[in-house]
């Protein structure tokens, strides 16, 4: 079972068995003995026992790591190295409105686990009433006293008897609604921290693609301005000109789209801090980034790393308890109920021995024909079990799969890069010698803007891939999970109303 705990829940309240006998067939406390031997058939509870699926696991993942299961459970956002986006992280978690919403749902499941779980407790209530009534001389029937005060107070409670687990069955589902709830709440931080930092590397990397397109055309600038007085001499034809102001201005319809982009995902950024529109600062290039280490561990971790999964498992716990409150409805529901006051017409003799008032009574229910409502009841109760177990199974195999991706994207785009290096390399050379060569009249202009277009979009390839890497390793955190989730959502701020949460089965 899942290891991880928060504040402690009460267990279900265990019922106790009749206490000493006194005269006249009675308990100390008032109720029949032949009730209270009933207390004792409570563990007759029905419904299926809840025991974890076996799932398929593979044994290892198709790209060999080193197990390094600390830097999942750190905070690995500190390994980029950037105060900016370590700040910005500390905003979103205390900021983000899709945090408080689920901070704020695990205070409402709180609450529907406590009304759940109350029906397992006596139900104890005081009423007090005073009258004064007058009836009519001219009745049928003259009154013997007029006017009449009457003064009551009463001291009820009802309990029903939980033979067949039906409340302690509707107290687990509740118990596992509530712990689902909690276990989405660092979903949702886990899926936050993630795409905040996705975010600002991907802003990072449109501003390295616009430097690098301003350096461009800076480059094919100072072409053009050549070109043009090469043209005027005659020493060039306009076919050479006009080429190198065509290049200039293919480099230049990038850079509005690039600042759109940048500026979009600015908003984006804002958004996910939980607040209005604005400026992000920055305080590294991308280039500047460390990038953090692989995080590793075996596949059957993910099982008690991963809040999604706990999700799905809660959830399954739920809808098998259901099917036993289901089951619990074909059989007798029986109350009981006591009522303990005194009454009296004056209220000075209202609480003397004569103006005692007292009633035990119970009552039992036992449906006998509706219709098919309890058997229908019966089989949703299944069916959502078998859902909720499928679901369960396909999370499973969806963060296999999601850890296995990430793996294969983080290996392949280091290879990636390391080409890619030398490509730009070569292809600056490449351009020199194509430069060099025109100049002394060896090959066309042609030859310079063909080296210059390879080059430049070799330029943008290589950023985009250098984003693609932090971004692939940022998804392989959120893949494995691990307890930095548990460190981010300690960073989140307290909610109005600090409600206790329940440990995790």
């Amino acid at each position: 079972m899942l290891k991880r705990m928060s504040a402690k829940i009460p267990p279900n309240p265990p019922l106790k068995k009749g206490g000493a006998r006194s005269a006249g067939g009675f308990s100390r406390a008032g109720l029949p003995v032949a009730l209270l031997a009933a207390l004792t058939l409570a563990g007759c509870a029905v419904g299926p026992t809840y025991q974890r699926p076996e799932v398929p696991i593979p044994a290892q993942w198709q790209v060999s790591i080193q197990t390094a299961n600390d830097l999942a459970n750190t905070a690995w956002w500190n390994q980029f190295q950037d105060s900016v986006l370590d700040n910005l992280i500390q905003i979103a978690l205390q900021e983000n409105k899709d945090v408080g919403i689920a901070a704020a749902r695990v205070e409402e499941y709180m609450g529907r686990y406590g009304v759940t779980r109350s029906a397992q407790f006596p139900q104890v209530g005081a009423n007090a009433a005073g009258a004064r009534t007058r009836s009519s001389e001219n009745g049928a029937l003259p009154p013997g006293t007029n006017p009449i005060n009457t003064f009551q107070v009463d001291l009820g409670v009802s309990f029903e008897l939980d033979l067949w687990g039906k409340l302690r069955s509707a107290t687990e589902a509740a118990r596992a609604d509530l712990l689902a709830t909690e276990e989405a709440k660092r979903t949702v931080i886990l899926t936050l921290v993630s795409q905040l930092a996705n975010s600002y590397v991907q802003l990072l990397d449109f501003d390295k693609q616009l430097a690098i397109t301003h350096a461009t055309l800076k480059t094919r600038s100072e072409s053009v301005r050549i070109n043009r007085l090469r043209f005027q001499a005659g020493l060039i034809s306009e076919l050479d000109y006009q080429q190198a102001v065509a290049e200039y201005q293919n480099a230049a319809v990038q850079v509005p789209l690039l600042e759109r982009l940048i500026a979009q995902q600015e908003n984006a950024i804002s958004l996910l801090l939980g607040r209005n529109p604005g400026r992000i600062t920055r305080s590294l290039a991308l280039d500047q980034l460390v990038l953090p280490q692989v995080p590793g561990g075996l596949p059957s971790e993910l099982l008690a790393r991963r809040p999604d999964i706990r999700q799905a498992e809660q959830e399954l716990i739920a809808a098998n308890a259901l099917i036993g409150v289901a089951k619990a409805a074909f059989y007798p529901s029986i109350s009981l109920t006591g009522l303990l006051g005194v009454s009296s017409a004056d209220l000075s003799d209202l609480f003397k021995g004569p103006s005692k008032t007292w009633q035990f009574a119970g009552a039992l229910t036992q449906p006998i024909f509706t219709g098919g409502a309890l058997t229908g009841q019966l089989q949703a109760a299944e069916a959502v079990q078998k859902q909720a177990l499928l679901n369960y199974q396909r999370t499973i195999q969806t963060a296999f799969a999601e850890v296995d991706n990430s793996l294969i994207a983080v290996s392949t785009l280091r290879a990636q890069l390391k080409d890619q290096v030398v490509q730009v390399s070569a292809l600056q050379r490449n351009l020199d010698l194509a430069t060099l060569r025109y100049q002394n009249g060896y090959s066309d202009y042609l030859t310079v803007v063909d080296a210059d277009r390879n080059l430049y979009s070799a330029q943008l390839q290589y950023v985009q891939s250098q984003g693609d890497l932090f971004s692939a390793m940022v998804s392989l955190y959120k893949a494995m999970g691990g307890g930095w989730v548990g460190e981010a959502e300690q960073m989140t701020a307290p909610p109005a109303k600090v409600a206790a949460s329940p440990p995790a089965s």
